[in-house]
């Protein structure tokens, strides 16, 4: 290897500033191991130095959270004994480099963050965004990714319950795929990494590490250009049928008393885990390398501290049970090394054949690691867009087929259909409505899981996009009667280092931190991932929530479909035919002007609330939220999933009709009952805004007694454009 100096510590990442830095921790020039693990503890993937400052911002705490932001993943209390455990986060440079594999291992990086805490992972979600259908790329990156989604997820036999997917031009150079894991623990026995008591060992376990992955931390750092291709190498590979193996053998040694402290291995490898454990514990390691289980011959200290190789875990353990703990990960055909023990140096120390490769002090290089204050410049605002200025279509039916059978509306059915989402056998409610629900196993609760952003918004008002993601996950949730607890979030930007950037960033932090509060849906875990764009062209400002809701009695839920003939459709909230930044102007009309629909924070949790108590005492037949693409669209996804069409009338003669169909306002919902007398009384007493605009029944769906189309015809319109999309050269 090179002589480390200012160029070889630049080639890692490092700025001439953070080098000077790095020179004056260690009082002289650092080998080139010990560069490699400074330029992967202090790139923005790991350490969050442009994002932290904001980040800090966030409310993170409610009597529901064990766990908040700064362990693997967040927490929550879920009654009877138990806790979930969750968190969502980014592989999406590795995704467009090698959509298969990159896909696949962000799948298993998420389900060890959760099981490293000692929970046993019941679903998984996804929010993947693809660019143009028209760009050469798109369709071999949708097929890969969903295959490698599909692949890990159905081997290592966790399902896959949901999530979204979106296409649009942005992301042509820099595609999104976000995984989310949500798994179930005893609210007591949860684990956590901080390392602990000198002398106890430091074991590996799990896969031999190999040279894949390399610098993968650092190259999810820094935007592509053209020659992104050449990152490959950086690409790791994984195996989900060790990650079966993993994860059984650490429950099950889980099951005693052995462990003091766990970390998963993924980015920066062992070098993360090792720092993250010796810093929560205020202690020091030292490792001895020649001990690392290997694949390959000849490694170096610098290969095997920055390999990302996938499926590991560095755990510490109390005195004596090494022998029992090695016992299990062999019953399980895993490596198991003692690599190392715990010190009261606070340092860490890594040797090789009795030589000191490396010799870091721990506080340092965590506390002195680079946070910036970066400029930003504020999003300029936008004029609303007014209803009378967009052109009234003739047959607004037509236009709600068009835009049913485009590549942002229609089914993904042939997304979901490759994902095992049955599996375990606690799925009960499949993908396809506004959240999943999974049985907490051998009761009758559940807990529901829905992933949401609108990133048009959040480019057209940073802010305001930032609170809608959050409402609209809270909605979702809401919507199946389920009590919202907590969200993860997944904030996807391109240059902080561009001020523009920088400020779309604080913006919709700032605007999730205000839903959070106001909605008590505190954030207690999550991701970000800066530098997606390539060659200077960013993304849209994509900061997804994953949000986590908990239903006490899995027979007091609403799904989408409607429920049966001849029942009355409730509209819940306001309309005023909002239609800036919707999806009508942008599919049918070609624009994508305005500002977004304005989100009152106070209406959202008032409507919730007396949606879910419609829910809950049986009053509602079917629920659904109203978002992407308005009332209309909303109304044909609860006629597609019950097979049944519907007679709407406009509630409002005031707002023109295609504004009133098509318009995304927020804080509105559409339910069905039986009893609307009932419905709309308790509406008023409640102070919410509820209005009959329909019956269920036949089969299309017809508005105002002149427009009609059938629900066989936006079914095929609505199921045909991904298949079609796929199957074609």
């Amino acid at each position: 290897m090179s002589e480390v100096n200012q160029a070889v510590a630049a080639e890692h990442g490092l700025s001439a500033s953070e080098y000077d830095t790095m020179l004056s921790i260690m009082g002289r020039t650092p080998t080139i191991t010990e560069l490699g693990i400074f330029s992967v503890m202090w790139s923005e993937h790991c350490s969050y130095k442009s994002s932290r400052k904001w980040l800090k911002t966030l409310p993170t705490e409610g009597p529901q959270v064990i766990c908040g932001p700064g362990e693997n993943a967040g927490v929550v209390d879920i009654g009877d004994g138990l806790a979930a455990v969750f968190k969502i986060e980014s592989h999406n440079h590795p995704s467009f480099i090698e959509p298969y594999q990159g896909a696949a291992t962000g799948v298993g990086g998420i389900l060890r963050d959760v099981f490293t805490m000692g929970a046993r992972p019941v679903a998984n979600m996804n929010a993947l965004r693809f660019g143009s259908p028209d760009h050469p790329k798109t369709r071999h990156l949708v097929s890969g990714v969903v295959a490698g989604i599909g692949g890990y997820g159905n081997c290592i036999g966790v399902p896959t319950v949901g999530g979204e997917t979106n296409f649009d031009p942005a992301y042509n150079g820099n595609i999104l795929v976000n995984a989310m894991t949500v798994g179930i623990a005893d609210a007591d026995k949860i684990f956590y990494s901080a390392a602990a008591g000198p002398g106890n060992p430091v074991v590996y376990v799990g896969s031999k590490t190999g040279r894949d992955g390399i610098h993968g931390a650092t190259m999810a750092s820094a935007e592509f250009d053209d020659d992104s291709e050449e990152k490959r190498p950086t690409v790791q590979v994984g195996d989900p049928f060790t990650e079966k193996l993993l994860l059984e053998a650490c429950l099950e040694l889980m099951a005693t008393d052995a462990i003091v402290a766990i970390q998963d291995m993924g980015a920066a490898g062992l070098t993360s885990s090792t720092v993250e454990m010796a810093d929560k514990g205020g202690v020091g390691v030292v490792l001895n390398l020649e001990n690392t289980p290997t694949r390959e011959e000849g490694m170096t200290p610098y290969e095997i501290m920055l390999s990302e190789s996938q499926e590991r875990m560095l755990m510490v353990l109390k005195p004596g049970r090494e022998a029992e703990a090695r016992a299990i990960f062999e019953k399980w055909e895993l490596d198991f090394a003692v690599i190392g023990r715990v010190t009261d140096s606070g340092r860490v120390m890594l040797k090789m054949h009795n030589e000191t490769v490396a010799d870091i002090p721990v506080s340092p290089l965590v506390d002195a690691a680079p946070i910036y204050d970066r400029p930003w410049a504020p999003t300029p605002a936008r004029d609303a867009v007014s209803a009378g200025d967009v052109a009234t279509p003739a047959a607004p039916l037509d236009e709600l087929k068009k835009l049913m059978g485009s590549p942002n509306h229609c089914s993904r059915r042939w997304i979901w259909e490759q994902y095992d989402h049955m599996v375990m056998a606690d799925t009960a409610q499949r993908p396809g409505g506004d959240a999943a629900i999974v049985r907490i196993h051998g009761s009758d609760r559940g807990l529901a899981i829905s992933t949401d952003c609108t990133p048009r918004y959040c480019y057209a008002e940073p802010e305001t996009g930032g609170k809608q993601a959050v409402a609209e996950a809270w909605r979702n949730l809401i919507a199946v009667g389920a009590k919202p607890l907590a969200l993860t979030n997944n904030l996807n930007f391109g240059s902080p280092e561009r001020e523009p950037i920088m400020g779309q960033f604080v913006g919709c932090v700032t605007g999730i931190g205000a839903a959070a509060a106001a909605l008590d849906f505190p954030v207690v875990s999550g991701n970000v991932s800066f530098y997606n764009e390539t060659s200077g062209e960013a993304i849209l400002p994509t900061p997804v929530i994953g949000g986590l809701g908990l239903i006490d009695d899995l027979s007091k839920t609403a799904r989408v479909a409607f429920a049966g003939e001849d029942e009355a459709i409730v509209l819940i909230g306001e309309t005023t035919g909002w239609l800036g930044v919707s999806s009508y102007l942008q599919e049918i009309v070609g624009q994508r002007d305005g500002a977004p629909p304005p989100v009152d924070l106070t209406l959202e949790r008032k409507n919730g609330e007396f949606v879910r108590a419609q829910i809950a005492a049986r009053h509602a037949t079917a629920c659904h939220d109203i978002s992407d693409g308005g009332l209309i669209v909303a109304l044909a996804e609860m006629a597609l999933a019950g097979d049944l069409g519907a007679e709407i009338e406009p509630a409002d003669q005031d707002v023109p009709l295609h504004a009133w169909l098509f318009g995304e306002d927020q804080a509105r919902y559409i339910l069905t009952t039986t009893d609307p007398k009932a419905m709309l009384a308790a509406a008023e007493e409640a102070g919410v805004s509820a209005a009959v605009i329909g019956r269920t029944g036949g089969r299309s769906l017809t508005v105002g007694g002149s427009h009609t189309i059938s629900v066989s015809e936006l079914r095929i319109a609505h199921e045909m454009w991904l298949p079609d999309y796929m199957a074609a050269p």
